[in-house]
């Protein structure tokens, strides 16, 4: 018993690295992780609950983009990207979940409680398009070739990854440059991995045009330029089987068109030249569809809804300007953007008004910090305002009637403050007397319309704001270069915010080109919070400090809040199908399918120009038909009817035009050529006496000469 003892007593004195080796051996191997707490699907899950894993595949979706593309790499700073390369990676997300994710190339993962490192088991199965395994060499080089060459906010985004090692040919290890981050497992598996085969021999910092090699459910088949892009379904995909893509990607074709207008997009949507469009606009969706097509049930316009967080859209204000480093200046601003006659006026009322940085969530701040977010807001008294800890930040409100002089004289209150005076009917810098003027940099029509009232206020007001309206690609090269004054920014928000915040707020960003820091933000007490956020181990103090974060960002003005929508606004010709479970994070046409079946009804109604078979209305009488004796349409009654539907802007009645002798010739020629029909007539009289004009006016012309 004594000898055992004392080889017991030996072996630990002198083998102290099996002490190292169990700790290390208490690490989680699994088919999926979350941020805080366990995934939601288990290890034997056949498909996520929102798809329908017996989707059949097949058909053709067509939808639009608006502006242009000159490159298929939307991973570096030059050329505007268009899709078709979208490269997978280690892991993939659930919709249906805040934050989990799951094996895509990666068959396990396993990782230690303080999340240092993270290794990866590729799967064996896993292809390029050219019928090569994905390998642990691929991700070493993905990760090289993204420091190097990538655009900042890339960089930035992967930059958690201290280093990356090849344990064996199916197993790749990362280590975290932040021990103890929660994030740093999902962060690594969402690197985009790239053939190293293909991007050796070429330069991965410039644009192409070249369709990049890719491992995914879709290559390009078929582009023109700033055109179109064709991208077919690979029969052959090595992980159309996976649980994380059973029920997805079910069309055979996509086929994006450019349109340079998003009126044109309407239009192309009514008249069937594309399948599926979101409408982003409340006026459009008010007022734009009101068409046979939608009455008739052909093109269905539905309101799809989601509980996904909304982030912020807004004006954002360029802080690197003189004009607006004071934050009185920003917050002046704010009291002239009325979004209550906005929204009254051209959006129908369907907006809501943005509030907060991460609103539609329980991210979002609100009333006086209190509790947890108090005690973490504390120790920056005197740092923020002295407002924040008494008073609830609230956007200015109207009454909407167009002139709200309580905000206008709060906002000149303002100006004063700041040292800007009004002379002459102008609002100038009193020591200088030079006027306020300023640029709201644009790139769309649609953008102008919502803009125009603003501008219009603060030209009424004094101060010379103007209008600079671009092409997609001026504006995206203004935007990573930060070269406005003002522009409109949509930033999104993730409903467990991360190491991503660094990229949006921090001084680190606020003068790195291509960074998502649009307003220039340059502020410790911001720099502390987003680095606090990162290092959260639970849910309720992520919860507590984002709203903090929140709130500091609020009240430093550096966006002035707009609008958002808690629906996506979806219109599709009714040839499709899917799931009746919407995720929280909204539809996706991934899950979608072509249906045979509603195609054919659909094609059926339309010959017969009737309401959609798939529509019952009880109230509303049916469309007289408009066809010819076989049944068989010689003309697109969608067409027809839409170009008469347009008659009612200017005050006439459709029906008026339609029975007009001229209409009939093309909705009812049989009928138009009977002898008791008085209609031939009068267009023969017509024709006759147009040329009669005609001949006398060259006879007149030919006696002058």
């Amino acid at each position: 018993m004594r000898a055992l003892t004392l080889a017991s007593f030996v072996l630990g004195v002198l083998l102290p690295p099996l002490t190292v080796t169990a700790a290390s051996a208490a690490t989680t191997k699994s088919h999926g992780i979350a941020i805080h707490g366990e995934p939601g699907y288990p290890a034997n899950f056949t498909h996520f609950n929102y798809v329908n894993p017996d989707a059949p595949k097949g058909g053709e979706l067509r939808v639009a983009s608006e502006g242009t593309f000159d490159s298929f790499n939307p991973y570096i700073i030059k050329g505007v990207p268009g899709p078709g390369f979208s490269p997978e990676s280690l892991l993939v997300s659930s919709a249906d979940e805040a934050s989990s994710e799951y094996g895509l190339i990666a068959e396990t993962l396993e990782w230690p409680d303080d999340r240092s490192w993270v290794i990866f088991t590729l799967r064996p199965e896993a292809r390029w398009h050219d019928g090569k395994a994905i390998t642990v060499d691929d991700v070493m080089f993905s990760l090289d070739i993204i420091r190097s060459d990538a655009d900042p906010y890339v960089k930035n985004f992967y930059g958690i990854i201290e280093r990356i090692e090849k344990i064996d040919e199916r197993r790749v290890k990362f280590y975290s440059a932040e021990p103890g981050n929660k994030e740093f497992p999902i962060r690594a598996g969402s690197l985009p991995i790239f053939a190293k085969h293909y991007w050796e021999t070429r330069d991965f910092s410039k644009s192409t045009l070249e369709p990049p090699l890719g491992s995914g459910p879709y290559k390009v088949t078929d582009f023109e330029a700033g055109r179109y892009i064709v991208q077919e379904r690979v029969k052959d995909y090595w992980g159309k089987d996976l649980p994380v893509n059973k029920g997805q990607d079910n069309f055979d074709v996509l086929r994006t068109t450019y349109y340079q207008d998003g009126d044109i997009i309407k239009l192309a949507i009514k008249s069937g030249d594309i399948d599926y469009n979101e409408e982003r606009s409340s006026s459009g969706w008010a007022q734009d569809y009101n068409v046979p097509a939608v009455k008739k049930g052909w093109l269905k316009k539905e309101s799809i809804p989601h509980k996904r967080p909304q982030g912020i859209q807004g004006y954002f204000l360029n802080t690197r300007r003189d004009l607006f480093k004071n934050p009185k200046v920003r917050e002046a601003l704010g009291y002239l953007y009325d979004f209550e006659w906005t929204n009254k006026n051209l959006s129908y009322g369907l907006l809501t008004r943005t509030t907060n940085y991460f609103g539609n969530s329980e991210l979002s701040s609100t009333g006086v910090p209190t509790g947890r977010e108090l005690e973490i807001l504390e120790p920056y008294r005197g740092k923020v305002p002295d407002r924040l800890f008494t008073e609830p930040f609230l956007v200015p409100k109207t009454d909407g009637n167009g002139w709200p002089r309580d905000n206008y004289r709060k906002a000149f209150e303002l100006f004063s403050e700041a040292g800007w005076v009004v002379r002459d009917l102008k609002l100038v810098n009193e020591k200088t007397g030079k006027q306020m003027s300023f640029e709201v940099l644009i790139r769309s029509k649609g953008m102008e319309r919502t803009v125009l009232p603003y501008t219009s206020t603060l030209n009424k007001l004094g101060i010379d704001a103007k209008i600079r309206l671009v092409d997609s690609a001026q504006y995206s090269n203004r935007v990573q270069n930060f070269d406005f004054d003002v522009t409109i920014i949509k930033l999104s928000a993730s409903i467990t915010p991360g190491t991503e915040q660094r990229g949006l707020w921090t001084s680190k960003t606020a003068n790195l080109t291509g960074s998502g820091n649009f307003s220039g933000i340059s502020d410790p007490v911001v720099d502390e919070l987003v680095e606090s956020l990162i290092k959260v181990d639970n849910r309720e103090e992520l919860v507590a400090t984002v709203r903090a974060l929140d709130r500091v960002l609020l009240w430093g003005y550096y966006v002035i809040p707009q609008f958002h929508t808690k629906d996506d606004r979806a219109l599709y010709w009714d040839k499709f199908s899917r799931p009746e479970i919407t995720p929280w994070r909204g539809s996706s046409t991934s899950y979608w399918w072509f249906d045979k079946k509603k195609e054919a009804k659909l094609i059926a109604s339309m010959a017969k120009n009737e309401r959609s078979l798939s529509v019952t209305s009880e109230t509303e009488p049916s469309a007289e038909p408009l066809s010819n004796d076989d049944g068989e349409p010689f003309y697109d009654p969608a067409i027809i009817d839409t170009f008469l539907e347009n008659f009612e802007k200017l005050g006439i009645q459709p029906q008026k035009i339609k029975n007009f002798f001229t209409f009939q010739l093309f909705t009812d020629p049989h009928a138009f050529f009977q002898k008791n029909n008085w209609r031939p007539y009068a267009l023969g009289s017509t024709l006759v006496v147009l040329v009669l004009l005609i001949l006398r006016r060259r006879r007149k012309k030919g006696d002058q000469a």
